[in-house]
């Protein structure tokens, strides 16, 4: 994938055209985005970082690129975003092992009557 084609595409023309014919939702997601800058409790590195470990949990290949070049304008390094890559890939393992304890507990349900 051409990541940097991909994403100009997605802010320079997909966007838009759904700005276009929704313009009410894209102003909420930016309504959205730009909150958590408002009250500067994290700097912006942090958030592109966080933004970072959401987009892999939500499998987005537009946030990846977009917030991918954000954390890199915000100084993150490659070590930081590997780090917190890291942290959503054990939050997703320990969900995925939760939720087997929930397999299990159907399966014990249907050895009790009613």
């Amino acid at each position: 994938m051409d990541w940097n084609a991909y994403r100009t595409h997605l802010t320079g023309h997909s966007l838009g055209n759904l700005a276009a014919l929704t313009p009410d939702t894209i102003k909420g997601v930016v309504t959205l985005n730009n909150a958590a800058e408002k009250t500067n409790r994290l700097d912006a590195k942090t958030r592109e970082l966080i933004a970072l470990a959401v987009a892999i949990t939500t499998r987005c290949d537009g946030c990846i690129t977009i917030h991918a070049a954000e954390a890199e304008k915000a100084g993150a390094t490659k070590e930081e975003i590997a780090e917190a890559l890291g942290v959503a890939i054990a939050l997703n393992a320990g969900a995925a092992t939760i939720y087997a304890t929930r397999v299990m507990d159907a399966l014990e349900a249907l050895k009790k009557p009613g």
